[in-house]
């Protein structure tokens, strides 16, 4: 039980470390810093925004001014891509020791691998985001597999955890397995509860849409959208994946009517996503399998009720910094307590 309680740390560290990163990437993104240093994976070809500033404050090579550096954009990329190079070298860890323990009855083998897979794409989307000029396309699948790494780890931790004796489990430490202690819920409740997570999954797909486009605030009143209950809105233009190279998309570059599109969008699949997570969580209460499944629907809910507070009053107080900031963050809980819910649901 030693290496499985090794692994569940790391796991846990992982996934702390993972939601840091995800949200603090939300804060860059959030306050234009994504180019706030130009090249990758260093900065105006340095460690550090320091170095670069230094570097910047005298004459090139070639007799010609260095470029201005933004330090406090600078700083924020920075500091954004040191937590994901520790992230990566955690997970690179956990799939080394599930390699050389992998005799160990309870040892995952193929999510850690996956993860190191995930983390290596994770690099070159971070890397693409630079030198593409925050294509909104790449931006948002960097957002999307950060929050399935996160995902995985989290999983990852929920399954090392049920192995062990914790507070929440219902194995006891000495022994006998899990599986003949906790059953499944029954099959209707797990496929609500995966539907449940589907329809949050394309609403985060949608929110980060919503944001790599600068489309928050296309809709400044609530609960109408420009006034209007179905406002004008250009479809056609806001859903176009892929624009071209060389186009540098700080700022945003669609029109007006697609940003309110986008928008109004991503609001009617809150509408969506908030009754598939209703339903999902009451479900899972009412069928009571474990403790597990209780307390992961009640987290659901709570979160819920939460992540909907802050997204109205990020409208109604006219999308301040941090309660857009907090949005993500919402939506990274609310992520990781359906996928709590899910795992819940289902035998070890």
């Amino acid at each position: 039980m030693y290496r499985i309680k090794v692994l569940r740390r790391l796991a846990l560290a992982g996934t702390l470390l993972a939601f840091c990163v995800v949200v603090f990437g939300a804060y860059v993104r959030l306050t234009d810093a994504g180019l706030g240093c130009p090249d990758w994976p260093g900065c105006y070809g340095h460690v550090t925004p320091s170095g670069a500033v230094e570097s910047a404050a005298g004459i090139g090579a070639d007799g010609a001014t260095q470029p201005a550096v933004q330090v406090g954009k600078a700083w924020r990329e920075m500091i954004h891509r040191y937590g994901a190079s520790t992230l990566g070298l955690i997970i690179v860890a956990i799939a080394v020791l599930s390699l050389l323990w992998r005799r160990q009855p309870g040892v995952p083998r193929g999510l850690p691998w996956a993860l190191v897979v995930m983390v290596i794409f994770q690099g070159l989307l971070g890397m693409w985001t630079v030198t593409l000029l925050l294509k909104p396309l790449i931006v948002t699948l960097h957002l999307i597999f950060g929050l399935t790494t996160l995902s995985l780890l989290w999983w990852l931790w929920t399954s090392l955890r049920r192995l062990g004796a914790s507070p929440w489990s219902s194995v006891p430490a000495g022994g006998g397995h899990a599986s003949a202690l906790l059953r499944s819920a029954p099959s209707v409740v797990r496929r609500v509860a995966l539907i449940g997570l589907i329809a949050l999954a394309l609403q985060i797909m949608l929110g980060g849409w919503t944001s790599t486009n600068y489309a928050a605030v296309a809709c400044p009143d609530f609960p109408k959208c420009q006034a209007s209950w179905w406002p004008a809105a250009d479809y056609r233009d806001a859903f176009v994946l892929w624009r071209g190279l060389g186009v540098n998309y700080e700022g945003g570059v669609l029109s007006s009517p697609a940003r309110v599109a986008i928008h109004f969008t991503h609001r009617l699949g809150a509408m969506v996503a908030t009754l598939a997570l209703l339903f999902a969580a009451i479900s899972a209460w009412r069928v009571r399998v474990d403790t597990h499944g209780r307390w992961a629907a009640g987290m659901v809910l709570l979160v819920l009720a939460l992540q909907l507070t802050i997204g109205i009053s990020m409208v109604l107080k006219g999308f301040p910094l941090w309660l857009a900031t907090a949005h993500n963050a919402g939506a990274a809980l609310l992520l990781l307590s359906t996928l709590a819910l899910n795992r819940s649901l289902r035998r070890i």
